[in-house]
């Protein structure tokens, strides 16, 4: 990246790479702050010094990138040519300008009216090299590129991929709103899982493919094996009464042949039981889904909560990574 920068490797009696010294300078010392345990990575791994040169060359280049402050100096057509854009494009559609003028974040709105936002990151070379674009979608956005493009045929390419994702973003919203989703708690518009409460502790986890949302996504139920495996079974007896016309959420009532939970009419608190050992709901992000089998417990637990309770007891016995033993509230 036009840097020069002074690099001393000391090696041991031996010439055993591994145990090298490196010396630098201040200065790419704090560049390579973050990159320490890759270094050294590199150091054990490396058959000979210029093979090492290469890799730290690789590395340098990565972390001269994502370094903030020492960025190269850009030229003056940089920031007209820029700034001209962005005149073009409009100031309205702007919401954010780092102070180098090196990272810009522009906003759209999509037919129904949801808010998206892109971050374009520009290097020194820009218009003649496209700026990364940091888009919240499920799936890969690729710009096409030419050095006469402005900002607005990013931005362009950028609605067409919102409005190619539509279906996709609504099927999402329906189940967002007509339904209680445990897990994940906030999701970003890339999220392709929803896990769904079906019941009390039970509850199934949708894979919706954002090309095809319309289609049967993939289905994994959890809860105690005596509520999960009859929606199995209608699941799969129903698979071919799937009707691409209707939306996703209303397909799996069909096939279910169940009502969802609906948030006017439940509180979270109605179905989503805390874990049995921690009493806590979420514990490291996750949600009770480990249920006792018997009819009359069905109480939940954290997986990790039940594997470390079921370890500690000298009757449970274990074959592989399963674990078996008895449940802490009925002793089944």
């Amino acid at each position: 990246q036009g840097r020069d920068f002074h690099i001393r490797i000391l090696l041991p009696m031996d010439f055993q790479l591994k145990n090298a010294r490196i010396e630098c300078s201040w200065h790419l010392k704090k560049i390579l702050h973050g990159y320490l345990h890759i270094l050294k990575q590199r150091l054990h791994s490396c058959p000979d010094l210029v093979s090492f040169m290469v890799e730290l060359k690789t590395l340098l280049e990565i972390a001269l990138k994502n370094t903030q402050d020492l960025h190269i100096p850009r030229p003056p057509e940089y920031y007209s040519c820029l700034v001209r854009d962005l005149e073009m494009l409009g100031w309205n559609k702007v919401t954010y300008v780092d102070t180098s003028l090196a990272t810009i974040k522009l906003e759209a709105e999509d037919s129904c009216g949801r808010q998206h936002l892109i971050t374009l990151k520009l290097n020194a070379k820009y218009p003649t090299e496209p700026p990364d674009c940091l888009v919240d979608f499920p799936v890969r956005f690729a710009v096409s590129w030419m050095p006469q493009n402005s900002l607005i045929d990013i931005y362009n390419q950028f609605l067409a991929a919102l409005e190619s994702l539509k279906e996709f973003w609504d099927t999402m919203d329906e189940i967002d709103g007509k339904t209680w989703v445990l897990e994940p708690e906030n999701p970003t518009r890339s999220a392709t899982t929803r896990r769904i409460a079906v019941g009390n502790n039970v509850s199934v986890s949708v894979d919706v493919d954002p090309r095809h949302p319309k289609m049967l996504p993939e289905c994994y139920f959890l809860g105690a094996d005596h509520v999960v495996n009859p929606l199995r079974i209608k699941l799969n007896n129903n698979m071919h009464l799937w009707d691409p016309e209707i939306s996703l959420l209303q397909n799996l009532k069909d096939l279910l042949e169940i009502d969802f939970p609906s948030r006017a009419v439940l509180e979270k608190n109605d179905f989503a039981k805390d874990c049995g050992i921690c009493y806590a709901y979420r514990l490291d992000g996750t949600t009770p889904d480990q249920v006792c089998d018997d009819p009359r417990c069905g109480q939940p637990f954290h997986q990790a909560c039940l594997y470390e309770w079921l370890q500690g007891l000298p009757s449970s016995r274990q074959s592989f990574n399963v674990i078996f033993g008895e449940c802490p509230y009925c002793n089944k």
